[in-house]
């Protein structure tokens, strides 16, 4: 039988965190260790519109983008027993934040920027990282998300240093020492 998140916090679990943090890979396999349904949040937007994220900022801008981004995100939390990957920015709207807060266990994936930039070495599909200094880019972000990150968060857990497969496991872990988990 898989852990169930408890219900003293509603029964979603949330990763938010930097592009490159590994929201998508170890929420997978943190979400299949848990019996908990995965969502990822960009590409559940992709197939509701059926246009790309670099098409949406496209035609509708990086504020047509975020308010679709916090539409689907009011969405998902009325849901139980999901985990979501949030895309980088879902910070940035405090009613995002607020949301967050009442709807979800919120963990914070953290990387550095030096490790940002090697693990998306080739993205070549991320609109905000579409310029040619991409460390600049990545650095300005996390100055404004990481406080808001850390606003948000339950807790934090750093990817650096792990591969997809142990960091879903030390993730479990520490969820369950933090009580979240049964």
């Amino acid at each position: 039988m898989h852990p169930a998140i408890l219900l003293h916090k509603p029964a979603n679990l949330v990763l938010i965190g930097p592009m490159g943090a590994g929201k998508t890979s170890i929420g997978k396999r943190l979400a299949e260790a848990l019996g908990l349904r995965f969502v990822d949040a960009d590409r559940e937007l992709e197939q509701r519109t059926g246009a790309s994220i670099a098409q949406i900022f496209d035609c509708e801008g990086e504020a047509g983008f975020r308010r679709r981004e916090s539409q689907l995100l009011a969405e998902l939390l009325a849901n139980q027993r999901l985990l979501i990957a949030t895309g980088g920015g879902v910070v940035l709207a405090a009613e995002n934040r607020a949301a967050l807060a009442r709807g979800a266990f919120v963990v914070h994936l953290h990387v550095s920027v030096a490790e940002q930039l090697q693990r998306l070495a080739r993205c070549r599909s991320r609109p905000l990282l579409q310029r040619p200094d991409r460390e600049q880019a990545l650095t300005q972000m996390a100055a404004i998300r990481n406080p808001l990150y850390a606003q948000v968060a339950d807790l934090h857990f750093d990817t650096e240093s792990h591969g997809p497969d142990e960091a879903a496991h030390l993730l479990q872990q520490l969820l369950q020492q933090h009580g979240v988990l049964t």
